[in-house]
């Protein structure tokens, strides 16, 4: 499940709540009361950026099933272990285990030869609860642009060391901040993540990186020097390889600051030695939402799709 799917089927769910809330106004005529809750209740979902390492991430009718993946932890780690080396000549780590509705989401970490954040599913059987290592699968596509992305920050190292360099350096000069390394690593399951962003690309539809996944799939210890070498600068289409940035205010109570949001999208407009592709750029509060991960509300700056920064 996507980082936005996740969001909205949040968002309804939150809808339902304050919607129930309302009814119970009109039933039970305590309207001040139950909206003083039920606003209690929606801000206890969230924590600060600082704070967050992925505790109280939740998974629609997960509770059962994150039950039995727990009690049978080593037999899940195994089967998601074996999966990723059988289907893509991937060691990972196993970093979270998080129950769904018909069984358990696994986040995992590769970091040799390639790094990114990506997750499989692991189906339970719940009338007997029987781990089903036999059918482990990943959602499509998911795995593969994950990889794309890692052979992106791999082909493109000395682009994106200016990148990060640059978002150190505003982390330690203006009053933000990024998600903690604990957070990507228990939840992110994003392809390759940063504190400060993520990647969003697909072999699928870039036939620039294309080549490279194939090379890269063929002999996964085959050279940078090679991987560069087989990508194809020609067919690069920037509108298929997004840079994601994601900031947050260092302080709590603090709405999202324009000056310092203008200064970030004004330059990366400028920067030259940074990696070709589709800027985004969001500047948010101080907060995430434990159960998505997610930190966009209705107060963040964003300079997104369709109005993104297109380095060519």
């Amino acid at each position: 499940m996507n980082r936005k799917n996740k969001w909205i089927i949040y968002g309804i769910g939150l809808s339902l709540l304050l919607g129930g809330c309302m009814n119970m106004d009109n039933a039970n005529g305590n309207g001040v009361d139950e909206k003083e809750s039920a606003e209690k209740q929606v801000k206890n979902q969230y924590v600060r950026v600082q704070e967050y390492t992925g505790e109280g991430y939740t998974l629609k009718n997960g509770k059962e099933t994150d039950k039995i993946a727990e009690a049978n932890h080593e037999e899940v780690e195994k089967a998601v272990k074996d999966f990723f080396l059988k289907e893509y000549k991937t060691d990972v780590k196993v970093h979270n285990i998080v129950g769904n509705e018909d069984g358990a989401t696994v986040f995992v970490e590769s970091t040799n030869p390639l790094h990114f954040y990506t997750y499989a599913i692991v189906p339970i059987d719940k009338s007997n609860e029987k781990i089903q290592s036999d059918r482990v699968f990943s959602q499509e596509g998911q795995v593969e642009s994950a990889i794309t992305e890692g052979l992106y920050r791999s082909i493109f190292k000395d682009e994106f060391d200016h990148l990060d360099n640059y978002l150190e350096k505003i982390a330690n000069e203006e009053p933000v901040t990024g998600r903690t390394v604990e957070s990507l690593q228990n939840v992110g399951g994003s392809g390759y993540m940063t504190p400060y962003y993520f990647l969003s690309s697909t072999v699928v539809n870039d036939e620039s990186i294309k080549p490279v996944y194939d090379l890269y799939m063929e002999d996964p210890q085959v050279s940078t020097e090679e991987l560069r070498a087989a990508y194809n600068e020609q067919a690069f289409d920037p509108t298929k390889f997004r840079v994601v940035i994601n900031l947050f205010m260092k302080d709590k109570n603090t709405d999202p600051d324009e000056k310092v949001f203008n200064k970030v999208v004004s330059d990366i407009e400028s920067m030259v030695d940074i990696p070709r592709g589709a800027y985004s750029i969001f500047l948010n509060d101080n907060t995430v939402l434990k159960q998505s991960f997610e930190g966009v509300k209705d107060n963040s700056l964003e300079k997104a799709i369709p109005n993104e920064i297109i380095k060519e």
